[in-house]
Parts: structure tokens; C-alpha cells; sequence
């Protein structure tokens, strides 16, 4: 799970779509910059976040982002919430097929950190009702078949925990309760 969060981390600073302002109205800067290596930034944060958890990982998204600019890459500074805008579309297909980006990317790995539970709620669009009665559903069915662990989803509809999906029981509950989300119960066998 330690992976995926990693990866989710990564997928989140180059896939955010804006940058906010990094400067106050008080002279202060509210965000580190690269340059300043993640200084003490402000307890309060916009968004979704608590001060603490979001403050770490600005910080530490600005460590990668001065390693990214020590290793050939021009990355922008995170934003309020740590988010990297890299661009989007084209630019970002580029920079991915850019030797020297990959090279960055792997020099830069050990200041990769997850992403805050906090932040990633924050950057999540609000569901619907019938969003979340689907998330409350899902869970109930997994829990009646095999996938005891499973956790209830928040009132938002957001906020699923660990749980173990390697148990026969949880392989077992996800291809029965798949087509509520939208997942086949079978598979149709990969193209390519």
C-alpha cells in the first residue's frame, strides 16, 4: 500500500491543474519556495488539509522540487496544498518522455512522500447523494461477502481506510460487488 500511496503522491504533484498564489498581502510568504527548501510555512492552509500534515508536505514537495531544478528540470513551486503544476496535455507528455526528466524523477524519488489523507480529501470534488449512497452500498456488499475489513465510507462519502485485498475473501467480495462502481465481474482479457 506504501507504493501506491507513493505513486498517488507523484500522480498528484504533476497532474495538479493550477498554482495558487505563493505571496500574502503581509510581505510573508505563506508557501516555501524551492529555493528556500521548505521554510517554515504558515499553520493555516486553504483547501482541505490540517495545518501540520499540509505544511509537511509542502515542505517536502519543495525539496523535490529543488532537486527536480538541481537535476536539469524547470518545475514551478508546490502551491497552498503542495500540488506541482507541471501543465497539462501536451507539455505534460513531453516532459514525461523527457530522458531527462525520468533521470530527475529517480535522483529526486527519496523526497517523494504521500499524500496527506487531508489534502487528498481537498482535492476531490464533493460527491452527489447518489454518489455516496453507491460508496455506502459498495461497502455494505463487501462487507456481507468477504471483505469484513472493508471500511464504511465517511459522510462525504470519502475517507476509505486500509483493508486487506489479497484475502480470498476480499478478491472474492470485489468481483461480486464490482458492478455497483461500474466494474465488470469479469474482466475482458487485455488488447495490445
Amino acid at each position: 500500500m506504501r507504493i501506491n500511496r507513493v505513486l498517488l503522491a507523484a500522480a498528484a504533484s504533476v497532474m495538479a491543474l493550477a498554482l495558487t498564489g505563493c505571496g500574502s498581502g503581509d510581505g510573508g510568504s505563506k508557501v516555501p519556495t524551492a529555493a528556500s527548501e521548505g521554510a517554515a510555512a504558515s499553520g493555516s492552509s486553504t483547501g482541505g488539509g490540517s495545518g501540520d500534515d499540509v505544511a509537511a508536505y509542502v515542505a517536502a514537495q519543495g525539496k523535490y522540487v529543488k532537486c527536480l531544478r538541481e537535476n536539469g528540470i524547470d518545475a514551478p513551486d508546490p502551491d497552498a496544498q503542495g500540488n506541482i503544476d507541471f501543465g497539462g496535455g501536451d507539455n505534460l507528455r513531453a516532459l514525461k518522455k523527457n530522458p531527462k526528466f525520468k533521470t530527475a524523477s529517480v535522483a529526486c524519488d527519496e523526497y517523494l512522500t504521500a499524500v496527506p489523507e487531508s489534502v487528498e480529501k481537498g482535492n476531490q470534488p464533493a460527491l452527489t447523494a447518489a454518489q455516496i449512497k453507491v460508496k455506502q452500498e459498495y461497502a455494505t456488499c463487501m462487507q456481507k461477502n468477504g471483505a469484513a475489513d472493508f471500511p464504511d465510507p465517511g459522510a462525504d462519502g470519502l475517507g476509505q481506510g486500509e483493508w486487506d485485498q489479497t484475502s480470498a475473501g476480499a478478491k472474492r467480495a470485489t468481483r461480486i460487488c464490482g458492478p455497483i462502481v461500474g466494474v465488470p465481474a469479469t474482466a475482458a482479457p487485455g488488447k495490445g
